[in-house]
């Protein structure tokens, strides 16, 4: 076995944290790698040092067997490593063609005429751009303006990027996190045609389904550390998420059949703008009702942000109309949601649901510390807010110092767990969650997925928005599927299929 990239005993300290303790990791030439982890067990932290955004402070990287000094990314890419970030680093109005050539800029010579200025060879790189295309079956249209292209083709043009740099290494961050079943079987296809050619890809994911399908190799880190390597022909979802958190993970949640009650929330023929005017949900009616969970599926950005904010009081329609439990909410404060028994697990946990320089403690009552028991007029029960605190830190296992620590110096987990904490150990008739597991590792997110479901049980109706297919079948009752501000088909999950989901999310199918 030819090792394409070595990382010999890396090791990464930042303030208080070791991020890398001592860390070996092989790329055999002409294989797919996976690397899982929970969130904060330096996966991330070892790519960014093999792509030279950060500097070990011990251990070596080889390349071809050969040691190299990696300082910054521009060393990277000169010694074959390229990165397709989560995050798209493209500019939206240039075409395909500008973004490629960003950074490596081939050039032409003009005429004495034009006091030989330098020239961008714009029809040399789209040849080349071209036959990468057509080599690695990548279906990229050079002349294409970026912000024109769906998010699968924007991923694709970050691959050929790499491999405009000439990549022979690929380091994929979470590459299928935006796209369709489909899209993610067509990229695939399309990682195994470039192993087949003897390039090497790192495949970061948590999708454990997508690893056992398409890796050669896995290795998993916790803590740190690397504590394990598995080969995807023996391993199971199960066995893989025991090896990242520690211990037995229920991956499918064990929910009884629901028992739908009274109308909880309905919305009827609802269209609202987006933060540029444009009409983000046209015409959207459905009613979720009392103990059951409702899905909204999509790829992310056909609207579903600006209907969760407008059930939640955060973004007021420009037509149409909303009711919880039978009174109008069409042009409701956020507060008058609340206090129409509304709960609320926002999509960007740091923007809309938290106060990162308040305390844990003042977090959790961020609802309801005007209200009795934390409460008598202006004046603030110290003590009920503290007991308040030290409970819902103890029930729902927020790995915080003490009830006083800030909640911005917490991990995105138990940030996220702040939030649910407070939202569903209130008395609530209706949960809007939107992304409620966004960049959670397993472990968290089964606890997360418990909690909505225990809601649900209790008689309340949930609305769940989420990019995440699994999550939205492993949930819902029903399922919406959104495309381009309109929902498609609402569709009963026990009946619903990836293969259907997927075509309803990339609008090939449609309501009969």
């Amino acid at each position: 076995m030819t090792l394409a990239l070595q990382a010999a005993g890396i090791t990464k300290r930042f303030p208080g944290v070791l991020a890398n303790d001592k860390v070996d990791f092989d790329l055999a030439r002409g294989e797919i790698h996976a690397l899982l982890g929970e969130n904060g067990a330096g996966k991330s932290t070892l790519m960014n040092i093999l792509y030279g955004l950060y500097q070990p402070d011990e251990g070596q990287i080889l390349v071809n067997g050969q040691p190299i000094a990696i300082t910054n990314p521009h060393d990277a890419i000169a010694h074959g490593i390229g990165m397709v970030h989560q995050h798209f680093m493209l500019v939206p109005p240039l075409t395909v063609t500008e973004n490629i050539m960003l950074g490596q800029e081939s050039v032409l010579k003009a005429s004495r005429a034009l006091g030989q200025l330098a020239l961008l060879d714009r029809r040399g790189a789209a040849q080349r751009i071209r036959e990468l295309s057509q080599q690695y079956g990548l279906e990229v249209d050079p002349d294409a303006t970026v912000r024109d292209l769906p998010v699968g083709a924007q991923q694709r043009v970050e691959i050929v990027k790499a491999l405009y740099r000439a990549a022979e290494i690929l380091i994929l961050d979470e590459p299928t996190a935006v796209l369709t079943p489909q899209e993610a079987d067509d990229l695939f296809v399309i990682m195994r045609g470039m192993v087949k050619t003897g390039k090497s890809i790192v495949f970061i994911t948590h999708k454990l389904r997508e690893v056992l399908a398409v890796a050669d190799q896995i290795s998993v880190m916790r803590g740190g550390k690397m504590v394990g390597h598995a080969n995807p022909a023996d391993a199971t979802s199960e066995s893989l998420a025991q090896l990242m958190v520690g211990r037995q993970v229920l991956l499918q949640i064990d929910k009884a059949d629901p028992h739908p009650g009274q109308v909880v929330l309905k919305v009827s023929d609802i269209s609202v703008r987006d933060d540029r005017q444009h009409m983000a949900v046209d015409g959207v009616s459905f009613e979720v009702r009392a103990g059951e969970v409702l899905g909204i599926a999509g790829v992310q950005g056909n609207g579903q942000t600006e209907l969760a904010e407008a059930v939640t009081g955060l973004r007021h329609p420009v037509k149409g109309s909303m009711s919880i439990l039978g009174h109008d909410s069409t042009h409701a404060t956020p507060r008058h949601v609340i206090e129409a028994g509304a709960a609320h697990i926002p999509e960007d946990r740091q923007k809309h649901g938290l106060v990162l320089s308040f305390s844990v403690r003042d977090n959790l009552v961020l609802c309801t510390y005007y209200r009795s028991p934390f409460a008598h007029g202006v004046s603030i029960n110290f003590p009920m807010l503290e007991r308040n605190a030290d409970d819902l830190i103890r029930m729902f296992d927020i790995r915080a110092p003490g009830s006083d620590t800030l909640v911005g110096t917490l991990s995105g987990g138990n940030q996220q767990k702040v939030i649910v904490a407070r939202e569903l150990a209130r008395q609530v008739k209706l949960v809007i969650a939107n992304q409620p597991t966004r960049g959670l590792d397993v472990g968290s997110i089964e606890f997360i997925h418990g909690r909505i479901i225990q809601a649900r049980d209790k008689g309340a109706a949930v609305l769940l928005v989420s990019a995440e297919l699994d999550e939205i079948m492993s949930l819902s009752d029903r399922i919406a599927v959104m495309y381009k501000g309109r929902i498609l088909d609402i569709i009963d999950a026990k009946t619903a299929s990836r293969e259907q989901l997927g075509l309803l999310m990339a609008g090939v199918a449609s309501r009969q």
